[in-house]
């Protein structure tokens, strides 16, 4: 299962309509040893899915047939560790916090640096191949009232489940490993993403957002997941 998950050249669906952005994309992929099928269409990309064995998509909003974020959720309703890489040309923050409120891991704005978009497709295969190779006993955590399964992606109370992304999880890991200490933004990029701090992103930001909504009785006056102003974020256990 473990190589299943983890093989030697990754396979890597995408989804761009833009002519000469999905072939510089497909051949710089390809030159960092990914294997790759790519279409300009949501609705062959979601054939695609149930066909073939994907590790990564790269996935733009503004595709034919169906919008990227129809696609998204579609993905994410069959499948929450598949990672997701979203490319926009929006500038709206909404848009982009819409997507990941679909589930998409990360995402990038046009125009964009062909390296980094390179090095968050790497971080992401590594994050996915380590939740596969993890062979320790089933982890669980207690976060805002909530038991939170790290393996199975869920959190539960009073009956209810959530469904999680695997970077979900680990962000609420990072955070409740550290209650009432401040994490820098900078610390969760790293820890989470892997990313390097002088990568400038909103990521971090729009992922604790979505988890507010998830976990506190009034998102917009959160008692758990605290903002500290200029440094990051604190996690309250009461």
């Amino acid at each position: 299962m473990a190589a299943a998950a983890c093989p030697d050249r990754p396979l890597v669906l995408l989804v761009e309509d833009e002519i000469n952005l999905a072939r510089s994309l497909h051949f710089n992929l390809e030159q960092e040893g990914y294997r790759v099928r790519a279409t300009p269409s949501g609705r062959e990309a979601l054939q695609w899915l149930t066909a073939e064995q994907f590790d990564l998509i790269v996935l733009d909003i503004m595709i034919e047939e169906m919008d990227g974020f129809e696609v998204a959720r579609r993905v994410r309703q069959r499948d929450q560790k598949l990672p997701i890489l979203m490319l926009t040309a929006r500038t709206a923050e909404a848009d982009r916090v819409h997507g990941l409120e679909i589930g998409a891991d990360d995402y990038l704005v046009k125009p964009f640096h062909l390296r980094e978009l390179l090095l968050r497709v790497r971080r992401m295969l590594q994050r996915s191949c380590w939740y596969a190779d993890r062979s320790e006993p089933e982890r669980v955590l207690h976060f805002a009232g909530f038991v939170v399964n790290l393996d199975q992606l869920t959190a539960t109370r009073a009956g209810s489940k959530l469904h999680l992304t695997s970077l979900e999880t680990r962000l609420l890991e990072v955070l409740s490993s550290q209650p009432d200490r401040v994490v820098s933004r900078a610390e969760l990029l790293a820890q989470v993403w892997g990313y390097h701090s002088d990568i400038e992103t909103r990521t971090v930001d729009n992922f604790i957002v979505r988890l507010r909504k998830y976990f506190e009785p009034e998102p917009d006056r959160p008692r758990f997941i605290v903002s500290v102003r200029g440094q990051g974020y604190m996690y309250r256990k009461g």
